[in-house]
């Protein structure tokens, strides 16, 4: 008996927080017990003991669900009061709390959004399925919303009325909660708390590139759910391989590359007009004009750099040479390369007029460097017959066929061919496929991928392949199925989209990437 008592109060002092206690959440959900407006409730209903007792029934799953549902917050004495207090509150009580929660919430927003600095990154909220409710209830409705795990357990009369439910975040930031009663502005509290965690992000990239010495493997690590807007065009060129690890090596070696590349314009570009390789250079001046996006290719100042860009890697790698799709890689590189000296937030509309000449010459070296590195890893891609891209739309075939055979089976019984939608796909880098904006978020996680252009781009495309199995499965004619994947609807594509489909290829890449014989018939 003594032991029993002493254990007793061993849990009755303990205040550390241990998982697997019950506790509700604090907040518009459970609100806070206050002794003084209910005290009649006290006196009325025994305390529940503290310490564990032998079920006397076996509980259903759903009851273990609600009533675990938040076991890993913190366990206090009153959890038996809150417990309480959710089933026996009245509707007058509930309101009354509720409007004192949403006050003390309007007065300490502001002062959420003024703290200086984050001690701890914050973790976006998971993106909802497509079935997921919406996060906010009517302006005017101010009543309770249950939890997910709650939403289980309730009986019909709260099923049939218009209570929203609520899904709740994983892990989503204190500035980010979503107030009930339309007494804060959902979309402000969102962009606060985005600003808040790019603004952290942005604060490591700045401390892991400021050192002496730059760990690109750590770089690699933080690069890929992507890079903040002022420091990616420092980045890319150290992922890439263009720039040294080293700070004090970077300015020589600079202007080292930029001094061979002006070196090479010297000695070939005069060379464009000769019967040898007047070919290549007129198939270059045709396919220019017909990139994307216009308003940045048309320029006259953008167009001769394209031409001296792709001629001269050209004449430098004849093994391949010129191939359609190489001008391509040439826009994301040039984009975030000048998007560091204009303020120009569009990148489909960067206006390179109020760029200095010198500075346009140095972006001019830098691009052909980066672009230069991409497609040593892929230069198989472009060589003749490009059996590059024949064995990749291969293995996109059958690892389609392995992860959605029903995708794989309709495009099959309608007579679709991977070759006569994926080639594209394999040798653009779905740059034909996405606004410009997401390709170079795509780009980033390339690039801190260990083979990210050549190997993790499979993956990629299989992924985004499935993304459209509900459209695909509705066609029924080959011709409409054959132009839907042709001209995919992604014009309002965003980051988040493409975070989405990156995180859908590494689950793919982490399933089948070491086991190839996974995916082979």
């Amino acid at each position: 008996m003594a032991s029993d008592g002493a254990r007793k109060q061993f849990w009755k002092r303990s205040n550390s927080k241990v998982p697997g206690s019950i506790q509700h959440v604090y907040g518009a959900q459970h609100p806070p017990f206050d002794p003084l407006l209910h005290g009649t409730l006290l006196k009325s209903t025994p305390k529940v003991p503290t310490t564990p007792v032998k079920a006397k029934r076996v509980s259903t799953f759903q009851e273990f669900e609600s009533n675990t549902s938040d076991a890993w917050d913190a366990g206090e004495d009153d959890d038996e009061l809150l417990a309480m207090a959710a089933e026996s509150l009245n509707t007058e009580v509930v309101m009354e709390t509720a409007h004192r929660v949403l006050r003390n919430h309007s007065r300490t927003h502001s002062q959420r959004q003024a703290r200086p600095v984050l001690q701890e990154e914050p973790v976006p909220a998971q993106e909802p399925g497509p079935a997921a409710e919406p996060l906010t209830a009517p302006s005017g409705d101010l009543r309770l919303v249950k939890s997910v795990s709650e939403s289980h357990t309730s009986c019909p009369e709260e099923t049939a009325s218009n209570v929203i439910p609520l899904q709740r975040s994983q892990s989503l930031p204190h500035s980010a909660t979503t107030a009930l009663g339309g007494t804060s502005d959902t979309s402000t509290l969102g962009g606060s708390a985005l600003s808040e965690r790019e603004a952290y992000r942005l604060d490591k990239f700045k401390q892991l590139l400021a050192g002496p010495h730059t760990d690109l493997e750590e770089l690699r690590k933080l690069s890929w759910s992507g890079i903040p807007k002022p420091v990616r065009p420092i980045t890319w060129k150290l992922l890439s391989g263009y720039l040294p690890a080293n700070v004090d090596r970077r300015p020589a070696t600079l202007q080292r590359k930029q001094k061979e590349y002006f070196a090479f314009i010297e000695h070939y570009y005069d060379s464009r007009n000769d019967e040898a390789h007047q070919d290549t250079y007129r198939q270059i001046h045709i396919d220019i004009p017909r990139m994307s996006p216009e308003a940045l290719i048309l320029q006259p100042k953008v167009t001769e750099i394209f031409e001296r860009i792709l001629f001269i890697w050209a004449i430098r790698h004849p093994a391949s040479g010129y191939v359609q799709g190489i001008n391509d890689l040439v826009t994301p590189f040039f984009v975030v390369f000048i998007c560091e000296y204009i303020e120009e937030e569009d990148v489909d509309a960067v206006d390179v007029s109020s760029v200095p000449e010198e500075v346009l010459r140095n972006i001019e070296a830098d691009t052909y460097w980066c672009m230069s590195k991409l497609l040593d890893g892929i230069q198989d891609n472009y060589t003749f017959a490009q059996p590059g891209i024949q064995m990749k739309v291969k293995m996109l075939e059958e690892l389609v066929s392995r992860i959605d055979e029903q995708v794989h089976r309709h495009l099959d019984q309608h007579e679709v061919r991977y070759l006569q939608f994926a080639f594209r796909w394999m040798n653009n880098l779905l740059m034909r496929e996405v606004p410009l904006r997401c390709t170079v978020r795509l780009w980033d996680t390339y690039q801190s991928e260990p083979e990210g252009f050549s190997h993790f781009h499979l993956y990629v495309c299989a992924a985004f392949l499935v993304r459209w199995r509900k459209q695909i499965l509705e066609e029924r004619d080959f011709q409409e199925l054959l132009l839907f994947l042709q001209n995919l609807p992604t014009a309002h594509w965003g980051d988040e989209d493409i975070s989405l489909l990156l995180a859908e290829a590494y689950r793919l890449k982490f399933v089948f990437a070491d086991a190839p014989n996974h995916y082979k018939k």
